[in-house]
């Protein structure tokens, strides 16, 4: 018997991409679905679309009073879910249809195997085979990119392989392994709102011993919104920054220092300082002089410390694997 898969769908002002998102759901070759839609109060006409979709047997609508963000969102859906496995949709991305089929394939290889990251092409004005991530990749100095990010897809990327962890975009994740490292019934963390949730995920799930693999049968197109993270140099860096929103730059500033807070180990942070350290300077010279609307992420980020300070504790208390295991996952 195949194992049941929830696919949940967190909306937001989806008008755009809605009917082509749900399109590739219902279209998956996968017998053992249940879809669960939630949106965040939308303000567009996604609301009214979802309320004139033909009912389905597994098919539930969840319509949210408030946007609760994409953490607080996609938690509900996990735990409204039932399926051994969890695909956290973005609005944005239409899958193929052999995309979940894949995906359990991989799991059914490990138990140890926590999530699973497809290949993700740039869907603009059209299906392209530009990459736009086969996983989270994490450097000394603590920026995190997409793997392959801009390259074109010549078919060199058809290898699976482990990787640090799944992008947020279409990430399908094991109950189990969700469950393990869920803090007070919270799998991604609600002070992070948006934006580098799912690499703190990511961190806690390796700092436990789970593993991540990139499956690149498992193919689905991304709308990517935010700025290239696969940029180079800072001047590059910099003109990617300046393409992604005040509400972004805020949550992404915050999270990076709160992800950093809760999941690093001393000894290794102390060895890679300086590749970390001047990094660092740099980021908050910045915002201090250029990014003046970027100032209250620093008040919210001191505010929300002690909280990710608790967490840290569950955290490390429950790690099971130590620097030697984690550090190899540093480029």
């Amino acid at each position: 018997m195949r194992p049941l898969v929830s696919i949940n769908l967190l909306t937001y002002n989806a008008e755009k991409y809605i009917k082509s998102c749900l399109n590739s759901v219902f279209s998956q070759a996968y017998p053992e679905l249940e879809i669960l839609i939630i949106d965040n109060a939308s303000t567009d006409g996604t609301v009214e679309y979802l309320k004139k979709l033909p009912k389905r047997q597994n098919l539930k609508i969840v319509f949210n009073k408030k946007n609760v963000g994409f953490a607080a969102g996609h938690n509900q859906g996990i735990r409204k879910s039932g399926g051994e496995f969890v695909l956290c949709l973005n609005q944005d991305v239409i899958l193929e249809n052999g995309f979940v089929r894949e995906a359990v394939e991989i799991f059914k290889k490990d138990r140890k195997i926590a999530s699973v990251q497809g290949k993700l092409l740039r869907w603009n004005l059209g299906l392209s085979t530009i990459i736009d991530t086969t996983g989270l990749v994490i450097f000394k100095n603590r920026r995190i990119i997409n793997r392959e990010q801009g390259q074109i897809d010549q078919g060199q990327f058809e290898n699976r392989e482990e990787i640090f962890g799944a992008d947020g975009a279409a990430p399908v994740y094991r109950r189990e392994a969700l469950e393990d490292v869920k803090i007070k019934e919270e799998y991604f963390d609600e002070d992070f709102f948006c934006y580098k949730e799912d690499v703190d995920l990511a961190w806690r799930l390796r700092l436990r011993g789970w593993k991540a693999i990139y499956q690149p049968k498992s193919v689905a197109w991304h709308a990517r919104t935010a700025g290239d993270s696969a940029a180079k140099g800072y001047l590059s860096i910099v003109r990617e920054r300046l393409k992604i929103n005040k509400f972004g730059k805020f949550h992404a500033f915050k999270n990076q220092r709160l992800m950093q807070l809760k999941n690093e180990q001393p000894l290794l942070l102390i060895k890679h300082l300086p590749w970390f350290l001047p990094k660092e300077i740099i980021s908050w010279v910045y915002v201090l002089l250029f990014e003046k609307y970027t100032w209250k992420a620093m008040k919210e980020l001191f505010k929300l410390t002690p909280n990710a300070w608790r967490k840290r504790k569950i955290i490390m208390a429950k790690k099971k694997v130590g620097v030697k295991e984690i550090e190899k996952w540093f480029e």
